[in-house]
């Protein structure tokens, strides 16, 4: 399988686009070498502003931009993107309405060797708690480019966050629908459903096809979209297969599995298992590391479902 930074399709598409629309403007805090933008910002020096690393000012910035008829896209790492620009994000943003989108790079524990102060594993629960946010997570090259090029077509404040490190794709190619706010079913199932964004679609993919040899049938739902969420989908899931296990590159408190959570307590009461990292600063270490310590991978996945579904299917 293929393996490309999402970071880098960020690019290729905003340029691409660059070339026929002015009003795309790409902002970056002294990233454009993180964030893979330096192609961006010598094809088009006119349309890139670099800030410096001052987060509270880039998205004050980009929100004038937006108000001026802009398109802003601001590039930063997740960790500090989400947490010091948390009051500019909720009032510039948010509050005002204006068409800005954030892409926070290096996401979840994509610095992970760095530690908790470069972890970002709150910042999806504080921007799905702002009003008027839309939250999204790309799993592969080809949903990050489905993603950017829905966002040039979509008005509104946005926050999009992506990896550093190259990932496998998940999808073929881009020969398949994307809509924001409509998960997409990745593999059928009626025993279990593994709900997932971003990075972790690949891990429960994964081990949908390794309980698929235990004769268990996983339904994975890529819920690229935090918010708004795809209440149906969750819904349908939880009606169907009666047991829900979210998988996430986040703390358990507030992310993907709350979302869900939430919605299946008002709607359909079943049992949720949320997988993610738990209330503690995460070890340092690689993604692969990290994910193993926390139990977020296909092999841990597979052996614990096979565990709990197993008696029952042979009952």
């Amino acid at each position: 399988m293929n393996k490309i930074p999402n970071r880098e399709i960020v690019n290729d598409v905003l340029v691409r686009h660059a070339n026929n629309n002015k009003d795309i403007v790409v902002l970056a805090s002294d990233s454009r070498g993180s964030a893979k933008l330096s192609p961006f910002a010598d094809a088009h020096e006119k349309q890139f502003i670099e800030t410096g690393i001052a987060e509270q000012n880039i998205v004050g910035v980009a929100a004038g931009l937006a108000a001026s008829g802009k398109i802003p896209f601001v590039a930063s790492p997740a960790c500090f993107l989400s947490m010091r620009s948390v009051e500019q994000v909720k009032v510039d943003m948010a509050y005002s309405n204006t068409n800005v989108k954030l892409v926070g790079i290096s996401g979840g524990i994509s610095y992970g060797a760095l530690g908790m102060s470069h972890h970002s594993v709150q910042d999806l629960a504080v921007m799905r708690a702002i009003p008027n946010m839309t939250v999204v997570l790309p799993a592969d090259r080809f949903e990050t480019e489905k993603v950017v090029e829905a966002l040039l077509e979509t008005y509104g404040p946005t926050y999009m966050r992506i990896g550093r490190n190259p990932v496998e794709d998940v999808y073929e190619s881009l020969d398949y629908e994307f809509t924001l706010g409509k998960a997409n079913e990745m593999h059928q199932g009626s025993d279990v459903t593994l709900i997932a964004a971003g990075e972790t679609v690949r891990v429960a993919l994964d081990a949908a096809l390794m309980l698929e040899e235990d004769g268990i049938q996983a339904r994975v739902l890529n819920m690229h979209t935090i918010k708004p969420l795809d209440t149906e989908a969750i819904i349908k899931a939880a009606k169907e297969t009666g047991y829900i296990l979210t998988l996430e590159e986040h703390s358990i408190y507030g992310g993907l599995g709350g979302a869900v959570a939430e919605v299946v307590a008002e709607n359909c009461p079943v049992k949720v298992k949320i997988m993610g990292i738990p209330d503690e600063p995460a070890i340092a270490g690689t993604t692969p590391e990290v994910f193993e310590h926390y139990g977020i991978s296909a092999e841990a996945i597979h052996q614990m479902l096979r565990n709990e579904l197993k008696g029952n299917k042979e009952a």
